[in-house]
């Protein structure tokens, strides 16, 4: 009879576990009854069931990095329970990893980074995501691109030292689409795409979960290096709104500060000037907690103007001289604004209807290499006998500003006259995600489509196409055209939790299909076609065809235009077994078909076993691959490249083309990749957490971008030289899987607090060491029949761009101290050494020293390049190879509470000025230029842009 009434008491309780200041859903967290003893967690949309004993019953919630909560009923049958977040951020809760509910941070299988935008994004001069995360993260990296074609409007980043496509990106979980833009000259990763970072509005970001480590198994294609899940705001009823300005003020190396100022375009001496807003805002939809929260985007950014300001080489062992390869060196202007929304709307008890997406704008303004009327007459609009067509507004004079000049002009009475093509660069883009998730017979289900593009559209201004004679002198504006990418994915997830099977085993599996598709579209006539029928007779004595198309960036070519899609299906599943309380196995496998690659299939196996309740260790390993991107595939231009100086027209020939055909380039086929890692999270006190990961990834078949074939070379197959020399360009590259690469690193992390009643002090360390081997260089047999052939296909020097996509060190040191409303804080980041190698002047090896010098069919060969030491060109030959010593990047930081909604930031990024190494031999400063940015510098994790300062407001009502 007792037992009767014990149960006739006991009652279903139906509840909600909620963050309390977002309102998102706690999935995972634990729910017990204090008289009726049972217990359950909560599902991927923090709804539980739960038996009490009694009406007054109490439910105890706890979830890993909030307080815990007792909840008394009070004879309620459904309720909601908010979580206060504990105050460390080393609990977070990531969802990226697995398959089922999230877990704690530090009891994840494999290392994942939490970013929480605000907290990073307010006490920093840096104005978008890539910079913020380069700045936050250890193993992710991005070098700031100048001279580079689009890459100067694409930050494209990596993880673990890897190339920018081997990293997949998420939203809410759901595959972002890549940028239509693939890296050619002057970049790090060229050859591959990635995912444009800064397209995505900073104000709609909740947080970033970084997983460091391969995920192919789980989440497909382009997770080699790991995965980047990009969490959105859902809060209401809350309006943030932050406005930033920022200027770089370099009183070294600012152009204006140059001994010889008519030489270079110049700016101000605070440039780069910035300025951003952002607003984030959302409100309830519906009695269920619905919402729409939407963010609105705006940045603006000059241009920046860097050279070394002394020429005096023969006085000056520090000084360069006048650089007229790049009289216009910096970083390009950006204009851009976005729209992002993300939205949830439950229907039923257990069913939600969600959205988000979002669109954004961007237009960069890039100067390109110089054009000197010396060097290179046939670039320059003339009369028909040679003579210069000088046009204002557009060309200049280096020599006194005094002398006066008359159309058309003969340049050796003068000066030389120069000017810069100017690149502008229109992309768009557009993603837009629908599904449904809910609950059924304790089975978690999503169901969604996610639908992404982006177009990316070229323009010349300031330029020329000399070929259409004294008519050319009037056409300075080109449409090149362009090209777009589209993605779209439809996904179906299920994931249980059976809390019977040991300690509780999560099943997960899903299945995913694919459509993608890239297209490339011709420029107008002008920007590509040669209007010339007879060569030229130049006042420097040169006879020769005036030059080919749009100056600076050809347009494509009608023989470009082309379209390709292809379609993937997949199939994955995930089993997670806590095999004990302190032991986790997690393994997953996942099969899928390609419509152009076949069939491939990937496993990952993941293991966590707890010490103590302070000691985890950690470790996996896991297969992993990429398809060949469909830019990479089908990517066709014929550009105009600097090689050591030199303009040069270089074709880029599609894998299908015949001319990769004669070139013995074989079908691009997966790259694949084995990955490992094992580590561990140490908390010895509430207080202070440390990680510690270690890693190998080895990679085999990675997609490069090849070296230069000359069009002069006769060794090569007739039918290529004869193609090449029929368009009139100059060289030919390709795409082809290259390299095989090993990369085996160090990632620590260590973050500590300390509160002393209103004071608190803040200490976060962040390293990553990393070392990359260059394991084999895939040659064609067609092209492994000479040293020169193969150092062409993929040199030494294209081997240090490869190892240079990240530093071998990279380590931050972050202190802040918060007294009542008053903050100041700095950063600390040491970059290591890096090493690169110039264009250089000699053909053959330089441990010889033999080769005829400055033969311009070999300049760029990939043959080790080496210059002369000594400012007049006349002393012993020595390797080109460019030293970039560590150092330590200093930033200072302050902020101010005025009241709970409003706050201000302000401070200094890089206070002391630190620049690069030049880019330089020491002793050949004559023969400088050589880098890949036409400038005194490559392009480096720190940046050459030197000190900058900034002030930002919040206000949050």
């Amino acid at each position: 009879m007792l037992s009767s009434c014990l149960l006739y008491a006991q009652k279903m309780i139906t509840g909600k576990v909620v963050d309390a200041k977002t309102g998102t859903p706690l999935a995972g967290a634990t729910v017990k009854s204090r008289i009726g003893k049972a217990g359950t967690s909560t599902n991927n949309d923090g709804v539980f069931n739960v038996q009490v004993g009694a009406a007054n019953d109490i439910l105890e919630i706890s979830f890993i990095g909030y307080s815990p909560q007792s909840f008394p009923l009070n004879g309620q049958s459904e309720v909601t329970i908010a979580l206060q977040p504990a105050s460390t951020t080393l609990s977070d809760i990531v969802l990226v990893g697995n398959r089922g509910a999230g877990r704690a941070k530090t009891e994840t299988p494999v290392p994942v980074d939490v970013i929480k935008v605000n907290q990073v994004g307010l006490p920093t001069g840096k104005m978008e995501l890539t910079s913020l995360l380069n700045m936050t993260a250890p193993s992710f990296n991005y070098n700031k691109q100048s001279g580079g074609d689009g890459a100067d409007a694409i930050d494209l980043a990596t993880l673990r030292g890897l190339g920018p496509d081997q990293t997949l990106v998420l939203i809410n979980g759901k595959r972002r689409h890549q940028t239509a833009f693939v890296a050619l000259f002057g970049t790090r990763g060229r050859g591959n795409s990635g995912t444009d970072l800064n397209a995505i509005p900073e104000a709609s970001i909740d947080r970033v979960e970084i997983l460091r480590d391969g995920a192919s198994a789980q989440y497909g294609s382009d997770a080699i290096a790991g995965v980047m899940n990009i969490i959105l705001k859902r809060d209401v009823n809350h309006l943030a709104v932050t406005a930033g300005y920022s200027a770089y003020y370099d009183h070294k190396y600012n152009s204006l500060n140059s001994v010889q100022p008519s030489q270079y375009v110049k700016g101000n001496w605070f440039d780069g000037q910035t300025f951003t807003f952002g607003l984030n805002h959302g409100f309830s939809i519906g009695p269920n907690k619905g919402f729409l929260n939407y963010s609105l985007n705006f940045l603006s950014q000059g241009k920046t103007f860097r050279q070394v300001p002394d020429t005096t080489i023969f006085s000056n062992s520090k000084a360069l001289p006048v650089n007229n390869v790049r009289r216009a060196m910096g970083d390009a202007s950006v204009t851009s604004g976005g729209l992002m929304l993300n939205s949830e709307i439950p229907l039923t008890g257990t069913t939600s209807f969600y959205a988000f997406g979002g669109y954004n704008y961007k237009n960069s303004n890039a100067y390109a290499y110089s054009r000197n009327f010396t060097g290179h007459p046939e670039r320059f609009p003339n009369d028909g006998n040679g003579n210069l067509i000088f046009v204002p507004g557009i060309m200049h004079f280096s020599g006194p500003a005094s002398i006066s000049y008359t159309s058309p002009v003969n340049i050796n009475s003068a000066a030389d006259i120069y000017y810069n093509p100017i690149e502008d660069v229109h992309i768009t883009d557009a993603s837009l995600a629908v599904g449904f998730k809910g609950t059924a017979d304790e089975w978690n289900w999503d169901i969604s489509n996610t639908a992404g593009g982006n177009n990316f559209h070229y323009y010349g201004d300031g330029t020329f196409n000399s070929s259409l004679g004294a008519a050319g002198a009037t056409k300075n504006h080109f449409d090149d055209g362009g090209f777009y990418f589209f993605q779209n994915t439809t996904n179906l997830d299920l994931d249980k939790r059976y809390k019977d099977v040991a300690e509780g085993m999560t099943l997960a599996f899903g299945a995913e299909f694919r459509y993608e598709q890239y297209a490339i579209y011709k420029g107008e006539e002008a920007s590509y076609a040669n209007y010339s029928t007879q060569p030229v007779a130049y006042p420097n004595g040169d006879t020769t065809y005036p030059a080919t198309g749009a100056q600076g960036f050809p347009g494509f070519q009608p023989s470009d235009v082309h379209k390709a899609n292809r379609s993937n299906v997949a199939g994955y599943a995930d089993v997670a077994i806590d095999i004990t309380k302190s032991w986790l196995v997690d393994g997953a496998v996942r099969l899928e078909n390609y419509s152009d690659f076949g069939f491939v299939n990937t496993y990952k196996l993941a293991t966590r076993v707890k010490l103590s309740n302070n000691v985890n260790l950690r470790g996996s390993v896991s297969t992993g691959y990429r398809a060949p991107s469909l830019q990479q595939i089908n990517f066709s231009n014929t550009e105009s490249n600097v090689v050591a100086g030199v303009p040069s027209l270089v074709k880029i020939a599609p894998n299908y083309s015949p001319i990769t055909r004669a070139a013995g380039i074989p079908d691009l086929k997966q790259e694949k990749s084995v990955n490992a890692s094992m580590g561990g999270t140490w908390k010895p006190v509430n207080n202070f957490t440390l990680t510690i990961d270690g890693y190998f990834v080895k990679i085999t078949n990675r997609v490069v971008l090849s070296g230069t074939f000359q069009a002069t070379d006769a060794t090569l197959n007739s039918n290529l030289t004869n193609t090449l020399q029929a368009l009139k360009v100059n060289s030919a590259q390709f795409f082809a899987n290259a390299v095989n690469t090993s990369n085996y690193g160090l990632d620590v992390v260590a973050d500590w607090k300390q509160n002393w009643g209103r004071n608190k002090l803040s200490v976060l360390l962040a390293g990553n060491l990393q070392h990359m081997n260059i394991d084999k260089v895939n040659v064609p047999a067609k092209l492994n029949d000479t040293y020169l052939h193969q150092q062409t296909f993929f040199s030494g020097r294209e081997q240090y761009f490869v190892k240079a996509s990240a530093p071998p060190a990279k380590i931050s040191l972050n202190l802040q101290y918060d007294v009542n409303k008053f903050t100041a804080g700095t950063h600390f980041t040491y970059f290591g050494k890096i090493r690169l190698e110039g264009y250089g002047y000699s053909g053959e090896n330089s441990l010889t020293g033999t080769g005829k010098q400055g033969d311009p069919d070999l300049i760029g060969t990939g043959i080790t390049p080496v210059v002369n030491l000594g400012a007049d060109q006349s002393g012993p030959l020595v390797p080109e190879i460019f030293n970039y010593n560590g150092k330590v990047v200093s930033d200072l930081f302050f902020s101010y509470r005025f009241s709970k909604t409003v706050s201000l930031f302000w401070g200094v990024d890089n206070i002391f000025n630190v620049h690069p190494d030049l880019g330089i031999v020491p002793g050949a400063n004559a023969q400088a230029y050589d880098g890949e940015t036409g400038g005194p510098w490559d392009a480096v994790q720190m940046g050459y842009n030197g000190m900058r300062l900034f002030a930002k407001l919040a206000v949050n009502l």
